[in-house]
């Protein structure tokens, strides 16, 4: 006789990778970003008063000076991935940690 296999249903396995970073390491990518976009920003001020360039391109160097601090405040005051909806979860019924307790031992 054949022997018949039978697949069943799986359950859904959520790995910890799902979970949302915590709130230091999120801080420190938001810092560290924010100090990139800085140190870009200084860069193009120095560049727009040393290089001897065209003024087309020092005024390209001098919009990037004065434009980068509004781009780097909002990102910086971004916090990370929102909340999943509930299309993102596997089954309607599955329980969510509230947000106020998205961390663990804190």
């Amino acid at each position: 006789m054949e022997k018949v296999k039978t697949w069943h249903r799986r359950p859904v396995v959520h790995a910890v990778t799902d979970a949302q970073p915590s709130l230091s390491d999120d801080i420190r990518r938001r810092e560290k970003r924010y100090l990139i976009q800085m140190g870009i920003r200084t860069l193009c001020l120095i560049l727009a008063v040393v290089v001897p360039a065209p003024w087309p391109i020092r005024g390209l160097f001098i919009a990037a000076a004065v434009f980068l601090p509004y781009v780097a405040v909002i990102g910086a005051n971004e916090r990370g991935k929102s909340a999943p909806t509930m299309l993102d979860m596997a089954e309607a019924n599955q329980n969510e940690i509230p947000r106020h307790r998205r961390e663990i031992g804190s």
